[in-house]
């Protein structure tokens, strides 16, 4: 395999938090006294960072507002996260095959980080990475590529040796503007085509396919 790590982006990649995350955003804009965002809605907004999944759906970009909206998400929607996520199909065959053949993989997310290492502790894939960045430990979120360039500066690499994987634009122009490869998962609500406009590696339709493509 040409790559000598690869990185991943969580929600939507790996791992499956929607019940949490409609949960939490319901909960939220009730206490808000919004109107609830039906399902598909917020699904939209998994991989942006909360405040600005909330003015997405609101239009809302008031500092106190986005503030308010992640405290009562948080509070409804954290403990969930350990419980209910869960991991995509192919997602530990995957990560177990990269650790057989020695080959380091890391998260890279807008997730906390906190609330993220808890999800893949829960989940046992913890000890399958070599790094797990949330969106907190960065100053940028993506589409700035901060989290991805300090992940491979912590493995002694450059850019071009890595593979970065993810469902969203968001993730797409974070590794062009890194100079890592990428690769586009299927796994979110972000279609084949959107990728077109962005350099790709790879689209692949599930993990199994990635884990072929690679290899694996």
């Amino acid at each position: 395999m040409k790559f000598q790590a690869v990185l991943f982006d969580f929600d939507y990649t790996l791992g499956d938090a929607t019940e949490a995350i409609v949960t939490g955003f319901q909960y939220a804009f009730a206490r808000m006294g919004l109107a609830e965002p039906d399902r598909e809605s917020v699904r939209t907004t998994v991989g942006y960072i909360l405040e600005d999944g909330y003015t997405l759906l609101t239009g809302d970009g008031d500092p106190g507002q986005r503030a308010l909206f992640r405290r009562y998400y948080v509070e409804k929607a954290n403990p969930l996260q350990i419980s209910t996520t869960q991991l995509f199909p192919g997602a530990r065959a995957l990560l177990e095959a990269l650790r057989e053949r020695g080959i380091p993989a890391g998260v890279v997310s807008s997730k906390k980080g906190s609330t993220l290492r808890r999800v893949l502790e829960h989940l046992d894939v913890v000890r399958l990475l070599c790094s797990v960045t949330g969106g907190d430990q960065v100053a940028r979120p993506k589409p700035d590529p901060e989290g991805i360039l300090a992940a491979v500066a912590a493995l002694n690499l450059t850019p071009d040796q890595v593979l970065y994987c993810g469902d969203t634009i968001l993730d797409a122009q974070a590794a062009q503007r890194s100079g890592a490869h990428f690769c586009a998962v299927l796994n979110g609500t972000t279609p084949a085509s959107a990728f077109a406009p962005y350099p790709c590696d790879h689209i692949a339709p599930d993990l199994m396919d990635l884990k072929d493509w690679l290899g694996l």
